[in-house]
């Protein structure tokens, strides 16, 4: 399958942790994913001057060595064996500060692909080289251990630092040129363009919607309503892992709205036995058991179901109530400019799908 697509650079920035609370939303970079590079690469660089200026964050490693005064544990055996107090030495161990830590690490690995995303600002290679200088010489670490830093307390300071090297590496690995498109989607790459549409869809709904009052979950689970079950089907039922959940106590004077969100990054119709198009049975089925799990719970206001999809052949926005609970099938089209893009994930968890909006 193919999915038009403009740049992937535009989805892996709203993906982003620096787009996601940092509040650094595309504005003129919206209508131009190409300059997102740029963009990401200049905060990155700033970010870097003022720690080079003010100090790096530090670390310490644990290093055995000959001094002249006794530091940290003496290692008396290594002293003896070679006779270092006749030298007026002695063979300590001890904790050194060093600069040399992953956070730096990652840094520095950032601005060396900063230089080669915009080859004409000398600044990145340069700061790269700084950096060098001050002792960041080890290898990058894995982008996995990105979150893990974060949470660190002596690393606060760099978070914003920390979110645009993520950033920049990120761009370095899908990217397209700039225009209209389709993106083939070869086998080892579907997984991961399907988390990065879940992603950019977390991304926008949680800058967009946090400051509004509501609460927007990444990956919730929620367990079955179970009245009664065999002695060893708990440690085999799986628990429902869900996309995105949003919540608001009162968002229209109407009383609370939960919103599951589930995100494909297929076609929202297939083609079928007798139609020329059909909505995925198994999608459907899916979405239903979200909502109907939960239905002892909700009382009054049972939660909606929005399944999320690429525009594919044609905007698609329809929607159905089943059992008093609403489901919404909506698409967002990827070939658009960051601000469509932003608009078509906020207008699918509207109160009204958009073909009805159009009627009235």
């Amino acid at each position: 399958m193919q999915i038009p697509i403009r740049n992937l650079w535009l989805l892996q920035f709203f993906a982003s942790e620096l787009f996601r609370t940092d509040g650094h939303g595309p504005v003129t970079a919206e209508d131009a994913p190409e300059e997102l590079p740029s963009l990401v690469a200049r905060i990155l660089a700033d970010e870097v001057a003022q720690r080079l200026h003010r100090g790096l964050s530090v670390g310490f490693r644990a290093v055995a060595r000959n001094e002249r005064r006794v530091r940290g544990r003496i290692n008396q055996l290594t002293t003896e064996r070679h006779q270092l107090l006749s030298r007026g030495q002695i063979n300590c161990t001890f904790d050194e500060i060093v600069t040399d830590i992953p956070s730096n690490r990652l840094v520095r690995t950032a601005l060396e692909r900063a230089s080669v995303l915009v080859p004409s600002e000398p600044r990145y290679r340069s700061l790269a080289r700084q950096l060098e200088t001050a002792g960041v010489r080890g290898p990058c670490p894995r982008l996995a251990e990105v979150p893990h830093m974060r949470q660190q307390r002596l690393l606060q300071r760099d978070w914003r630092m920390l979110a645009a090297a993520e950033l920049l590496l990120t761009f370095a690995i899908p990217t397209t040129e700039a225009g209209d498109r389709h993106l083939p989607l070869p086998a080892d790459d579907d997984h991961y363009l399907r988390k990065l549409f879940e992603h950019a869809a977390y991304g926008i709904y949680r800058h967009h919607l946090a400051l509004k009052g509501w609460t927007v979950k990444h990956g919730p689970t929620q367990q079955w309503d179970i009245s009664d079950a065999s002695a060893g089907m708990a440690a085999v039922l799986p628990s429902m892992q869900l996309d995105i959940v949003l919540e608001h106590p009162n968002p229209d004077g109407c009383g609370p709205r939960r919103i599951v969100i589930d995100t494909k990054f297929t076609s929202v119709t297939k083609a079928g036995h007798y139609r020329a198009a059909t909505l995925s049975s198994g999608y459907v089925y899916q979405i239903y058991a979200y909502l109907m799990s939960q239905a002892e719970f909700e009382g009054d206001h049972p939660s909606e179901g929005l399944m999320l999809h690429p525009v594919v052949e044609g905007h698609f926005d329809e929607e159905v109530v089943v059992q008093g609970r609403r489901i919404r099938f909506a698409t967002v089209d990827l070939t658009a400019t960051g601000s469509k893009i932003a608009a078509d994930f906020l207008a699918a968890v509207s109160s009204l799908p958009a073909s009805v909006e159009a009627s009235a």
